[in-house]
């Protein structure tokens, strides 16, 4: 590995005790308070640094990436990516909800737009734009990278950004796919929340379609 990739990979992760949002910064030394046996700092990306998909999602759920400590891990987001990671053979061990279960995940890597979980699962546009930094290394960190999924319009937005595009160039709708350039291809779904397979804005079948989508893609 250059030095450049060793830098970069050690720039794509906010410090343990990163204080650039003072608002979230609050909420987690609040949640630390009440509990202390709780992950609650910035949430680290995980998955193989060599990955062709990279799986971009908007914050660390309260009781599920901030309590775990891993991506998507301990809420039902979780359950149905990481159900989903497996039919398309990215994943391999049992996924059990929490951050030593074993999991391995294989050719993808996950990360957040924001890393440390904000209140009502909102964070504000300053706080996406002190954290994009991190995520603008951790792309230029992975050498074969291909394929980016972004799940919901925040991380849609958040990762162009990311890139240098205009916003307004791609337009996020569910199943699209849009090629940035020669080597790099952006695709969206609508967040895998509770709230939107509930609705049914969401069901299994439209997100593995996505994911056939990628698997074609990238294989």
């Amino acid at each position: 590995m250059s030095l450049r990739s060793t830098d970069t990979e050690q720039l794509a992760e906010p410090p343990r005790d990163c204080r650039l949002c003072p608002r979230l910064s609050a909420f987690r030394d609040a949640n630390a308070q009440d509990h202390a046996d709780w992950f609650n700092g910035p949430v680290p990306s995980f998955g193989p640094g060599d990955a062709q998909l990279l799986i971009v999602g908007l914050a660390p759920g309260l009781q599920g990436a901030n309590k775990t400590g891993r991506p998507f891990t301990g809420d039902y987001a979780g359950d149905l990516l990481y159900a989903t990671l497996e039919k398309f053979e990215f994943s391999s061990g049992n996924y059990a909800g929490h951050a030593g279960d074993g999991l391995k995940l294989h050719n993808c890597m996950i990360t957040n737009a924001v890393r440390c979980v904000p209140p009502q699962n909102k964070p504000t546009g300053e706080e996406e734009r002190l954290c994009r930094p991190y995520l603008v290394e951790r792309i230029d960190s992975m050498p074969r990278l291909s394929a980016i999924l972004a799940l919901g319009r925040i991380a849609h937005d958040s990762t162009l950004v990311a890139l240098g595009h205009r916003k307004s160039a791609y337009k996020f709708a569910h199943c699209a796919t849009h090629r940035l350039d020669s080597s790099l291809t952006l695709f969206d779904s609508y967040h895998c929340s509770r709230y939107n397979t509930n609705t049914r804005r969401l069901t299994t079948e439209m997100f593995e379609d996505v994911f056939a989508n990628i698997a074609e893609h990238i294989r």
